[in-house]
């Protein structure tokens, strides 16, 4: 007697079932979509991986192309789900409720055991769930509480902010939430463009420019060095008038800290560039074999412009200075958060200038598609966990020293 061999159906799509797929699943995430549309979730991110990358999918999937041993997704159900195989379950058996769902037998067995145990009030159960009135709550709360922390960021960008930490919304959901807690979007005009430059490695290209700021009557400006492959500040100064004496100082702490960089570029501000003769600046460039490109146009240097623009949004606007040392004191702290906390869309929406700086973007886009979330700051110790040991007493071969914050005052050594 010989067994017959079985044969698994495959279901096949049309190109335009794909397109829709892919839409609804960019709209809701690859996992309610898959819910919605009975597609598996691994088949939506393939087909999504594919449209961003300009691969061409084949039109249809059939079973000659996939196999009989095309590998199977499992699939996730919600808690009503479960409640509703469980419930045929009880009346039809296990045998017709696999049938009819396509769910495994273990599955059911294990939902009815934890149904068992969460009855005895020992585990939580399968077929219950967090209310989704509660679920929206906190995800409006995480929305506010991330705009309250930096009221300069739009809708977009607090939607990337979350998405790193390993909060998943989208820009329409983000956008509404403000709206209603009274955020109104800024009108802004744009002009479209097909010309674009980047720099090709950290510390090929760096750009420079001054902001200029008003703090109580006080006027100042504020150098900033960006790196124009990672848009990472390299370093930054203030002062009240634009002067070469800054740039100079400025430019070597940070080549001293970041080395230096292949060229720079920058407008023909007086503290950069002189119409006659050699500027100081010019000098020092010539001197560390530095290529120097002054700015004809505005749009070259176009990326720390737009720097420019988000630090008056993002910091200027969005607090008042008492005095020039506090708006130093802001300014560091908000370059710091900028280089290591702030989402940049030219990075693709998830990554810091720090991550494309110091060469670790694998590193924070694994750890964000496996859920762990990219904030690099859970691996650093906790200023609340630092401890300073200010005086100790201790034993060296049986002999006393006394030490102060660090440093030996007394050792009855000889």
């Amino acid at each position: 007697m010989t067994r017959q061999k079985s044969t698994r159906k495959t279901r096949t799509y049309s190109p335009e079932e794909r397109i829709e797929a892919i839409q609804r699943s960019e709209d809701v995430g690859p996992a309610q979509a898959s819910r919605e549309l009975d597609i598996p979730a691994g088949t939506l991110s393939c087909w999504a991986f594919k449209a961003r990358t300009g691969q061409k999918a084949p039109a249809a999937s059939t079973p000659a192309e996939t196999g009989p041993t095309s590998a199977k997704v499992a699939r996730r159900y919600t808690p009503s789900e479960r409640a509703e195989i469980l419930e045929y379950t009880a009346k039809h058996g296990p045998a017709a409720t696999q049938r009819k769902f396509k769910v495994s037998r273990w599955s059911i067995r294990d939902w009815q055991r934890k149904v068992r145990l969460a009855a005895k009030g020992e585990g939580p159960s399968p077929t219950t769930g967090s209310d989704p009135a509660n679920i929206e709550a906190q995800r409006d709360r995480e929305i506010l509480n991330e705009w309250e922390r930096h009221p300069g960021l739009g809708p977009s960008q607090i939607k990337n902010q979350l998405r790193r930490q390993g909060i998943k919304t989208s820009t329409s959901t983000v956008r509404r939430v403000m709206e209603e807690a009274g955020y109104r979007p800024p009108k802004r005009r744009s002009r479209p463009h097909d010309k674009r430059f980047e720099a090709v490695r950290p510390n090929h290209r760096w750009a420079l420019d001054f902001v200029q700021r008003y703090i109580n009557r006080t006027s100042t400006f504020t150098l900033i060095l960006i790196d124009d492959h990672s848009r990472y500040v390299v370093g930054h100064g203030v002062d009240d008038a634009e002067r070469a004496d800054l740039v100079i100082e400025t430019f070597t702490d940070a080549v001293t800290r970041h080395g230096k960089p292949e060229m720079v570029i920058h407008d023909k501000g007086s503290a950069f560039w002189s119409w006659r003769g050699i500027s100081r600046f010019t000098a020092l460039l010539t001197e560390l074999d530095i290529e120097q490109i002054p700015a004809q146009h505005k749009e070259w240097n176009g990326k720390i412009e737009v720097f420019n623009a988000n630090i008056q949004k993002e910091l200027f606007n969005a607090h008042r200075f008492y005095d020039v040392a506090e708006m130093k004191r802001r300014l560091a702290s908000h370059l710091y958060w900028y280089n290591h906390r702030r989402t940049h869309h030219a990075l693709g929406g998830l990554l810091v200038p720090a991550d494309r700086y110091y060469g670790r973007v694998e590193e924070v886009m694994s750890r964000i598609e496996a859920g762990a979330g990219a904030d690099l700051h859970t691996d650093l110790l906790d200023l609340r966990d630092r401890v300073l040991e200010l005086f100790k007493v201790v034993s060296v071969d049986g002999r006393p020293e006394v030490w102060l914050m660090g440093q030996r005052l007394l050792s009855t050594a000889k």
